[in-house]
């Protein structure tokens, strides 16, 4: 049992970085890199490498002696996003969604005290915000998780809160739960979040949660762009574009949206 928690763990390991690196090779982590996340000897990684290698779930550049995910993984993970039918039929709207507002268009679902993103549609702008797909991203500092936080009762956000570090990534990052939750309620009167540079200085993003037949939010749209494409004027008009287009997709994969929960 140990061992497949072990396994698992790497694994985890091995696919952040293999989305944060960004090099031509896909990236990737080294061996004692890896050990010493795992806190295990790099013998015992090794082993497991070598297992998980021989199974096809990560592979090993001999070029560079880093590890990424492999193919299997890849197998697995897409069989996830075939079971959440949502993200296929979402497709054409943030295609749409792009043309309308001239961003990258996003989509994110919750996992623990993360967002992840499962899919992207880019924009044509030399400038513009690419997120793979796969990356994990900050509750308290996103627009999508503010969103997809903004679609549940206060009682579940505190309990999720309560459990993250509120890291102040700029000094516009909510490091508070007070304030957060402050922020969560003008997200529901809106029906869209902002991430007003808490992320990065210099971004914007704006996000709309999309809901099950149940009224449960289930994921989460965004578009994000440069503050100098996306001012504060273009606010107010690119919300209500997101939060309607959030609603399309609601509508058609047979979700409705929440009453305003306070």
């Amino acid at each position: 049992m140990q061992s497949l928690a072990r396994a698992f763990t790497m694994l985890e390991i091995v696919a952040e970085f293999g989305v944060k690196s960004g090099t031509e090779s896909g990236g990737g982590i080294g061996l004692s890199h890896l050990a010493t996340h795992m806190g295990l000897a790099p013998s015992t990684v090794h082993r497991l490498l070598n297992s998980m290698g021989e199974m096809g779930y990560v592979e090993c550049d001999p070029d560079t002696g880093l590890w990424s995910v492999g193919l299997k993984a890849f197998t697995v993970g897409n069989a996830y996003l075939k079971k959440r039918d949502f993200v296929s039929q979402a497709r054409p709207f943030m295609k749409r969604l792009v043309a309308e507002l001239g961003e990258t268009v996003n989509m994110a679902i919750l996992d623990r005290q993360n967002v992840v993103f499962i899919a992207q549609w880019e924009c044509d702008e030399v400038m513009r915000m690419a997120v793979p797909v796969g990356t994990r991203g900050p509750l308290h500092a996103s627009a999508v998780g503010k969103a997809l936080l903004s679609a549940m009762n206060d009682d579940d956000v505190r309990a999720i809160l309560k459990e993250i570090q509120f890291e102040p990534l700029t000094e516009k990052t909510h490091i508070t739960i007070k304030s957060l939750m402050a922020e969560l309620q003008q997200v529901r009167k809106r029906g869209y979040a902002i991430d007003e540079q808490e992320q990065t200085l210099g971004m914007r993003c704006i996000a709309a949660s999309i809901y099950n037949e149940y009224a449960e939010g289930i994921a989460a749209i965004s578009i994000s762009g440069p503050t100098v494409r996306l001012t504060r004027k273009d606010m107010a008009r690119a919300g209500r574009a997101v939060r309607n287009m959030a609603a399309e997709i609601t509508r058609a994969i047979g979700g409705k949206e929440t009453e305003k929960r306070e």
